[in-house]
């Protein structure tokens, strides 16, 4: 059967994203232009500012000053869950440690940053964008590809829970919505390109 304490892991999760969500809609101000889909990035840029700092960054500190295994806590509880799926978060894997660190550090701070740009409409946001939304995926691909290609010893994927929803749902997300966000940036950026040079034109 599933473990016992998934619940807690799924708990924390859905209480960030609820965190993320309030943090978006308390932002002061007019509400930046965009609708939707602006109010969403906001929403899903909290939120993951949210877990790399709350989450991440105090497994990044068990790391370094031991192992989660050997630790205590309610965050040392919710990554020995994980790490039922991926044993790699249980000890101290170099790789995994070298990639959280930069996710905490540089992806949460531009998070924060991105964030401010959306929020007071400054002319670097799609840089900003493009920029996390790259860093994220590169997270993703050196979290995942030296482990397939030693053929997934510390993956375990013979229970559903472990394999879909820990694996795949938690981790997908995190390549599905920076992918979309990359190609709203191109989009964007090719409108204003575009804008930009019709209006070049008409005064030729």
């Amino acid at each position: 059967g599933g473990p016992a304490v998934g619940p807690p892991l799924s708990g924390m999760v859905s209480l960030l994203l609820c965190a993320g969500c309030a943090w978006a809609l308390s932002a002061p101000g007019p509400r930046p232009a965009g609708g939707r889909r602006t109010l969403g990035a906001l929403v899903w840029l909290c939120y993951d500012a949210l877990v790399h700092f709350v989450l991440e960054g105090p497994f990044v500190y068990l790391s370094l000053v031991g192992s989660v295994a050997n630790s205590d806590g309610l965050i040392a509880s919710l990554w020995k869950e994980y790490g039922k799926a991926d044993a790699r978060w249980l000890y101290f894997d170099p790789t995994i440690v070298s990639v959280e660190i930069l996710t905490v550090a540089l992806d949460g701070s531009l998070a924060l940053f991105l964030i401010y740009a959306i929020v007071k409409e400054k002319h670097y946001r799609h840089f900003l964008q493009i920029t996390l939304c790259v860093c994220e995926l590169y997270g993703c691909w050196m979290t995942f590809l030296p482990e397939w290609l030693s053929r997934s010893p510390n993956l375990n994927t013979s229970n559903w829970l472990y394999c879909w929803v820990y694996l795949s749902f938690f981790n997908g997300v995190w390549v599905l919505i920076p992918g979309l966000l990359l190609w709203q940036s191109c989009v964007e950026l090719n409108k204003m390109h575009q804008k930009e040079t019709s209006s070049v034109k008409k005064f030729q």
